[in-house]
C-alpha cells in the first residue's frame, strides 16, 4: 500500500510540475514560482523549516530580485523535461522522501544511511590534474554495470535518491550511466566531467533520459587552468559549455580551489564568464593534500582560506554577487551539521569496489562487489564514523582529516581500515600528519569566527 502511495503522490506531484514548467514560458515567472513553492510546501512540509518558506516568497514576489532572475533564466533556459525531472527526483525523491527515509532507517539500523551515494564508474582518465584524487589511481579499474545497478538497487528501498559519478573520467563509460538513468528513473544522476567527451549525441541522450546532468571541471581561465589540466582543456571546456547552453541542458562547474588559484576562481570577470555561458551553480572544493605525491604548497593559508567562506557567501548571498548558485563544500559545514561523509550522507565507492566514507579519504573495509550494500555501511570505519560526528563542535572544522587529523588516524587504526589507493597505497599516518600544521594554523581563526557566529546570533 505504501508504493502504492508513493507511487500516486509522485504521479502528481509530476503533472503538476509539468503544468507549472510549462505555464513558466509564457506567463509571470513570479506567480508560477509562488505556486510551486505551495505545491514543495504541500509535499515537503516540515521537512523544510517555515523560514524557507518564507524566505523563497520574498524572492517570489519581487520579480527584480537577484534570485528571481535567476530562477526565470533557469526557467527560460533549460528543457521543460529536464527541469521537470530534476525538481521531481532532486526535491521529491531525494530531497524529502530520500533523505527523510535514510534517516529513519539510519535510527532504526543503527548507522550512518546515506541518500546520496559517489560513484566511480572508471579510475580511468585521458587527464593527470594536480589535486584531483584520481591522479594517483591510474587506468585499471572498472565498476561493472551490474555492480552499480546492485547499489541503487538496494540502496533505494534505504532512501538512496541521488547518484554522482566522478572518476576517473566518468563519461568514459557513457553509455553504462544512460542505462542506469533509463532503469532508475526515480534516481537524480549527475556527473563530473573533464567536458572532453560531451558531444551532440550525448546531449541527446541527456535529453532523451531527463534525469542526469553535469558539472565541468574548471580551475580558472585558460592560463591557470592549463597549467593544472593540461594545453587545450579550457578550450575544450568552454566547448563543452557552448554545447550544452545550446541543447537547454542544465550544467554546473566544478572548482578545487588552491592558494594559487582561489582569487582567480572568485573573480568578477571569472564568475560573470561562466554565468554567460549558461552556468547556473559552481561547487567550490579545497585543495586536498591526497596521495603520495601531493604538495602541501598548496593548502590554503587560514587568511586565504577565510576569504574564500565570506567570498563564497557573498556570492551567493540574497542581494549583491552573482546570479549563480556556490557551494562550498568545506566551508558550508556548518549548514549541514559538519562532516557530510561516512553515510551520514554520502559515501563513495572507487572503480575497485571499495566503500570509502568521502571521495578525499581513501580507506576502507568493506568491497561492494562482495558484501551488500548495507554491509559496507555497517563496516567497522563507517561505524567509528557515526559514533563520533560531528567531529568538532566549531563546524568550521568539521573534516577528520583536514582539521582534525588526529581523529582520523586514530579511527581509521581503531576500525582496521586499510589503504584503498588504487596507484600507491598511504599510511593513515603519512596522510594525516601532512594536515597537522595546516589544522593547527587555521584553528584559532575558525575558533574567532565560530565564536563572533554565535555572538552574533
Amino acid at each position: 500500500m505504501t508504493n502504492l502511495a508513493h507511487a500516486a503522490e509522485r504521479k502528481a506531484f509530476q503533472i503538476t510540475l509539468e503544468k507549472l514548467v510549462k505555464k513558466a514560458k509564457t506567463e509571470n515567472a513570479g506567480e508560477v514560482a509562488d505556486s510551486l513553492i505551495n505545491l514543495i510546501e504541500k509535499i515537503l512540509g516540515p521537512a523544510w523549516k517555515d523560514k524557507t518558506y518564507e524566505e523563497l516568497r520574498s524572492i517570489a514576489a519581487d520579480p527584480d530580485s537577484k534570485w528571481a532572475r535567476f530562477a526565470d533564466r533557469v526557467m527560460q533556459n533549460t528543457d521543460e523535461k529536464i527541469l521537470t525531472t530534476f525538481l521531481l527526483n532532486a526535491a521529491y525523491e531525494g530531497g524529502f522522501r530520500g533523505y527523510k527515509t535514510a534517516h529513519e532507517a539510519g535510527i532504526e539500523l543503527g548507522c550512518n544511511v546515506p541518500w546520496i551515494v559517489l560513484m566511480d564508474p572508471t579510475s580511468a582518465c585521458n587527464m593527470h590534474c594536480t589535486g584531483c584524487w584520481a591522479a594517483e589511481y591510474g587506468h585499471k579499474q572498472n565498476l561493472s554495470y551490474e555492480v552499480m545497478d546492485k547499489v541503487l538497487t538496494e540502496g533505494k528501498p534505504l532512501g538512496l535518491h541521488a547518484c554522482l559519478f566522478t572518476g576517473g573520467e566518468p563519461l568514459i563509460r557513457k553509455k553504462d550511466i544512460i542505462r542506469l538513468c533509463e532503469k532508475h528513473r526515480d534516481v537524480a544522476f549527475h556527473a563530473f566531467t573533464n567536458g572532453t567527451l560531451i558531444d551532440d549525441d550525448f546531449c541527446k541522450e541527456m535529453l532523451r533520459v531527463g534525469n542526469i546532468f553535469l558539472s565541468v571541471s574548471l580551475e580558472g581561465f585558460e592560463d591557470a587552468n592549463d597549467s593544472r589540466r593540461g594545453d587545450g582543456h579550457f578550450a575544450n571546456a568552454i566547448k563543452a559549455m557552448d554545447l550544452m547552453h545550446s541543447y537547454k541542458i542544465p550544467f554546473g562547474v566544478s572548482i578545487c580551489y588552491t592558494s594559487r588559484n582561489y582569487l582567480d576562481v572568485t573573480s568578477d570577470a571569472f564568475l560573470d564568464m561562466l554565468i554567460e555561458k549558461g552556468c547556473y551553480f559552481a561547487w567550490y572544493f579545497h585543495y586536498m593534500p591526497v596521495g603520495m605525491n601531493a604538495s602541501t604548497d598548496l593548502l590554503l593559508t587560514p587568511e586565504q582560506r577565510l576569504y574564500m567562506k565570506n567570498k563564497i557567501r557573498d556570492i551567493r548571498g540574497m542581494e549583491g554577487g552573482k546570479e549563480i548558485f556556490a557551494i562550498d563544500f568545506q566551508n558550508d559545514g556548518e549548514f549541514v551539521g559538519g562532516c557530510v561523509a561516512g553515510g551520514k550522507f554520502y559515501c563513495h565507492i572507487n572503480a575497485a569496489g571499495d566503500v570509502e566514507p568521502c571521495v578525499f579519504v581513501h580507506y576502507s573495509g568493506a568491497n561492494i562487489n562482495e558484501m551488500s550494500y548495507l554491509d559496507c555501511l555497517r563496516q567497522p570505519l563507517f561505524m567509528k564514523y557515526h559514533e563520533n560526528q560531528p567531529f568538532n563542535e566549531n563546524l568550521l572544522m568539521p573534516c577528520p582529516m583536514l582539521e582534525n587529523p588526529e581523529i582520523l588516524r586514530r579511527i581509521a587504526k581503531e576500525a582496521g581500515a586499510v589503504s584503498t589507493d588504487l596507484e600507491a597505497p598511504e599510511e593513515v599516518d603519512h596522510l594525516c600528519d601532512k594536515c597537522v600544521d595546516y589544522a593547527a594554523c587555521w584553528k584559532p581563526v575558525a575558533e574567532e569566527e565560530w565564536k563572533n557566529r554565535i555572538i552574533r546570533k
